[in-house]
């Protein structure tokens, strides 16, 4: 067992004894290495002025990734190439990012520019990136400029970002890749002690013998929800066993009948297996957090947290996923829509984690549609989070899986309106008038910062008119619903209109 975590900088490795299990990289820098170019914001990874470059293996290349280090643990750097603002310049020559934002007048202020500058040199590396806003945009939608000075950052990116690697990170990539090989040891790390440590598996055997023995530590996959913990809850976290190690964990696994996804595969690890099994959740999942969150979160700990607005479980819900869990008493699999029993709890045992879940692919027959609704378009959190699979036979509706995360303690059901929807007419729409009255018995709503009770419910609505309309495939002007209640239900075509 190795009882300390290593890392690459600057082409040297990095090791580090002396380390609590809340150590954040950001801290890591400021503090102890007094390397301050990194800034702290908003310490919620929201903002992006600590981003740094996270570099890793990935199919034999070297793969940099965009991270928070205000969320990151120190200790989930193992194995990984470490890059900060203060590593781009050369022999006292600026990185190609870093002239382009100069010449281009890309900094104001300056202190978001560092967080700018790092996201902006994982595009420089990005593979198959076409150059235009609309792909700098979408890399740089987890960087906030408080100055307003967007459109000279996405100049120098247009100017710098999209021509072959030419850096010294590229220079050395071969050298890199046989360092990080030389340091993945397959060893279980622990440091600390039984009263306190940071531990991280190697395979699943020592990560279940470790919960085994602590079923009170905090396991950490990505820490982009742990993380906050931290920073915002000032909680105190004695021990903390990272998931990032463990073989196998991250797997993602296409089959015709379905997706299988391990609980440690990040977003952007799925993103395209995702987006093939559905167009819809390949949109959604553009939506979650931000390029910076989803390289660091995972699926797995967005279910396993339990958040009764987490984006994934309603969509997943709606297709009838099964999750998978292992502890030392063996394993278990049972559906993703069981697994949450009331807020903040699940059905979850001492020393129990989740390994993965399936993802059942639609079948010809059916429509799925998810969408999200938040104040923000990109990096907010949902409001009300709809998804709807509908079995269509004849143009009627045999069968309807309808979930919502936003409107209840758990990502839920609307058993009501699915049972009403059974046997509808897509052409005729005073059909589903019953499923739209049905929300009202499975959902009351709270009211909160983000919507109120009658605002969500009228968006849920909302978003089952629009979902059956686009099933139907008719223009939304030519629906005309009819029925024991019109003008309910034409309140919500028009809203989802």
């Amino acid at each position: 067992m190795r009882e300390t975590i290593r890392f690459l900088r600057n082409g040297s490795v990095v090791e580090v004894r002396d380390l609590r299990p809340t150590d954040t990289v950001l801290d890591y820098l400021r503090l102890t290495l007094r390397r301050t170019g990194t800034k702290e914001g908003c310490a919620e990874g929201d903002c992006g002025a600590c981003t740094v470059a996270v570099g890793r293996v990935v199919d034999g290349e070297m793969v940099y990734q965009p991270v928070n280090s205000c969320i990151q643990l120190l200790g989930q750097l193992d194995g990984a190439e470490l890059v900060i603002v203060e590593d781009l310049a050369q022999d006292g020559r600026l990185h190609r990012v870093q002239q382009a934002m100069a010449d281009l007048h890309g900094s104001q202020c300056g202190f978001c520019t560092p967080g700018f500058i790092m996201s902006l040199f994982t595009l420089y590396h990005a593979k198959g990136q076409s150059r235009s806003r609309k792909a700098v945009t979408e890399w740089l939608a987890g960087n906030l400029c408080r100055c307003t000075g967007y459109r000279p950052i996405v100049e120098a990116a247009l100017n710098s970002c999209f021509d072959e690697a030419d850096d010294a990170f590229s220079w050395r990539a071969k050298d890199t890749i046989a360092q990080l090989g030389q340091l993945d040891d397959k060893r279980d790390v622990l440091i600390g002690n039984g009263d306190g440590f940071f531990a991280s598996p190697a395979s699943l055997e020592g990560l279940t013998a470790i919960y085994a023995q602590h079923p009170d530590a905090t396991l950490v996959a990505g820490a982009t929800d742990v993380g906050l913990w931290i920073t915002k809850h000032l909680m105190e976290l004695p021990k903390v066993i990272w998931l990032g190690r463990i073989e196998g964990l991250d797997r993602v696994e296409e089959s015709p009948a379905g997706l299988l996804i391990g609980a440690g595969a990040t977003y952007q690890a799925c993103e395209a297996a995702i987006s093939r099994l559905s167009p819809d959740l390949g949109a959604l999942w553009t939506r979650i957090g931000s390029k910076q969150v989803r390289a660091s979160g995972t699926v797995g700990g967005n279910i396993a947290n339990g958040s009764p607005i987490g984006d994934t479980p309603p969509a997943l819900i709606a297709l009838g996923a099964t999750l998978e869990l292992q502890s030392r008493e063996g394993d278990r699999t049972l559906p993703l829509e069981d697994f949450f029993i009331d807020y903040g709890r699940q059905d979850i045992g001492a020393g129990e984690f989740v390994t993965g879940f399936f993802v059942p692919r639609p079948k010809p027959d059916q429509v799925f549609r998810c969408y999200k609704i938040s104040k923000r378009f990109d990096q907010d959190i949902s409001a009300v989070m709809g998804a709807f699979l509908l079995t269509v036979v004849d143009n009627r509706i045999s069968e309807a899986r309808i979930a919502f995360g936003g409107m209840a303690a758990t990502p839920k059901r609307a058993k009501t309106a699915e049972k009403a929807l059974t046997g509808a007419s897509l052409a005729d729409p005073s059909t589903w008038n019953e499923a739209l009255k049905g929300l009202h018995a499975d959902y009351t709503p709270m009211s909160d910062m983000r919507a109120s009770s009658a605002y969500r419910l009228e968006t849920a609505r909302a978003l089952l008119v629009k979902a059956l309309m686009e099933a139907s495939g008719t223009d939304p002007a030519q629906l005309r619903l009819r029925g024991p209640d019109p003008d309910f239900a034409s309140e919500s075509m028009e809203a989802a209109e």
